[in-house]
């Protein structure tokens, strides 16, 4: 298997005011290219630590860490940027979505870091279309329930069209009707669209559907 994002040794130590708080010990990780992983633990146990590792939002304290090859810790924060932009599309249980914007200007949000915004207005109307939301392209958030919010977070995920998504508790919100259609997308993204899906989840019914489960205790990997 081609390995897309590789942890070897992390550590991420957080300094507060005197106090270091070690969030990862030691972490070996591996996500790779259409893998579909889910990412267990109890709270603190360092599962957003992770996340923010896995997708370059953040760099190591001890260890490194590898996107296709590449030494994230050798990046400057633009590059940083620049490879997030195309690699990696982020759902969050809180969506952020901008409340002053519709949906369809949400979804084209991070298209604005490519050089090829101008053409992504159709594209995210075809996402639109994808998560059943193409009769609410001109509805802002307040105006949309909060199934339609994360079904826009997701569509938003994919407007350039990355390899790789990363979700953080993203049916934590929403009741387990509306849930397990967000399950369903996940699970059509991984198998038709190829996509690589890491899922960081307390809920074991959404765990289910993904091909590998990672617990996560005390800032180690106990399972794997």
């Amino acid at each position: 298997m081609e390995a897309l994002i590789q942890l070897k040794d992390v550590e991420k130590i957080y300094n507060i005011g005197d106090l270091k708080v070690t969030a990862l010990r030691k972490v070996n990780l591996e996500i790779n290219k259409n893998d579909f992983v889910a990412i267990l633990g109890p709270s603190g146990a360092g599962k957003s630590t992770i996340v923010n590792m896995i997708g370059c939002l953040d760099i190591p304290t001890n260890g490194k860490i590898y996107l296709k090859g590449q030494d994230i810790a050798q990046l400057s924060e633009s590059e940083l940027a620049f490879i997030r932009a195309r690699t990696t599309g982020f759902v969050f249980q809180s969506f952020n979505l901008i409340p002053t914007l519709t949906a369809i200007e949400n979804v084209l949000l991070p298209s604005i870091f490519t050089n090829k915004h101008k053409f992504k207005k159709e594209r995210a109307r075809e996402l639109l279309t994808k998560v059943e939301l193409s009769h609410r392209t001109g509805h802002k958030p307040n105006q949309l329930s909060g199934g339609e919010k994360q079904r826009v977070a997701i569509a938003r995920s994919l407007i350039n069209d990355p390899e790789i998504i990363i979700t953080d508790e993203p049916t934590g919100n929403l009741d387990s009707k509306t849930g397990k259609e967000i399950m369903d997308l996940f699970t059509e993204l991984h198998k038709k669209d190829k996509k690589t899906i890491v899922i960081v989840t307390h809920d074991m019914e959404l765990a289910k559907i993904a091909k590998r489960r990672i617990y996560i205790k005390d800032g180690q990997v106990i399972k794997n």
